[in-house]
């Protein structure tokens, strides 16, 4: 006998529907296996399908699955998730702030909910304190983006930052740097299988538009993505990378991602600590709901 489980599609970091980044949320899916997840997300196709299901250490628990395996930790799901759980009335808000936890793979995440005086509500996460994992050799790693080290931002490394997801990071001084970069996909996956990150990100300072610190592009896992509009947990290890090498005065800014891609997305970003001693960094945004049904199976 076949069962629904009711989904919503919810784009994050945007106030504007087809834009940011989307995720399918699923939810009442406990009785799920990780064979299953993995099928509805491929069904899915997005970047990254959301399970909503029961919690004994947090309000919800939720796993996250790109249509090739599951991420322990993802910025977009995250956001995309709680503001279904809104919208569906499973979530009650208390303005102006909601202060919940959210049980990923790597463990409970503190969630805040900003609603103002319009109703309109900020979602923020609280990401793992960021470790600062292995340097990578720019003449190794550029050449598989079709780039060189004059297009690297000189004097700063390549290197994989973890704040839940492990991300390869990469400075790049120009946005004609980042316009041209392509994946040489064979070299990718070779040079990832032996290395110690997900996905890479590579991004310059400035942004999309004048409110922008930064602009990026994520690529994904080929074939299953090949670029992500707008990454939440790359973001959050962008914005470590960023205090910790000294590239922003103030460690409070909003990145941009995705405007190249007709998907427009906005990341509030907050780090806190030390440059020597980060201690967490948060990323937050706004979301929309697109679309509402029920997977039948």
């Amino acid at each position: 006998m076949a069962k629904t489980y009711p989904f919503y599609q919810v784009d994050a970091f945007t106030e504007t529907p087809l834009g940011g980044n989307p995720c399918a949320v699923l939810f009442d899916t406990d009785d799920l296996d990780d064979a299953k997840m993995l099928a509805i997300a491929k069904e899915m196709n997005l970047s990254e399908t959301a399970f909503v299901r029961e919690s004994k250490v947090a309000d919800f628990g939720v796993r996250y699955f790109t249509p090739a395996t599951e991420i322990p930790l993802a910025g977009h799901p995250t956001i995309a998730t709680i503001y279904a759980l809104i919208v569906s009335g499973r979530l009650t808000l208390t303005p102006p702030t909601t202060s919940i936890h959210l049980e990923l793979k790597v463990g409970p995440i503190p969630i805040d909910i900003h609603t103002d005086n319009k109703g309109h509500s900020t979602i923020v996460m609280t990401q793992k304190k960021p470790v600062f994992l292995s340097q990578h050799e720019p003449s190794t790693v550029l050449p598989i983006f079709g780039l060189n080290e004059n297009d690297l931002l000189a004097g700063y490394p390549i290197q994989t930052i973890s704040t839940g997801t492990p991300q390869l990071f990469i400075p790049l001084r120009s946005a004609d740097s980042l316009k041209k970069a392509t994946m040489n996909v064979t070299a990718y996956v070779a040079y990832r299988a032996q290395s110690d990150f997900f996905s890479p990100h590579l991004f310059i300072l400035g942004g999309a538009t004048p409110e922008g610190k930064t602009f990026a592009r994520h690529f994904g896992t080929p074939p299953d993505t090949m670029e992500d509009p707008v990454t939440g947990s790359a973001t959050g290890g962008m914005g470590a990378y960023l205090w910790r090498y000294g590239l922003i005065k103030v460690p409070k800014f909003v990145a941009e991602q995705g405007h190249w891609m007709m998907r427009p997305g906005k990341v509030f970003v907050e780090v806190e600590g030390s440059r020597e001693e980060i201690e967490k960094v948060k990323i937050g945004g706004s979301a929309v709901l697109v679309l509402k049904g029920e997977m039948v199976l």
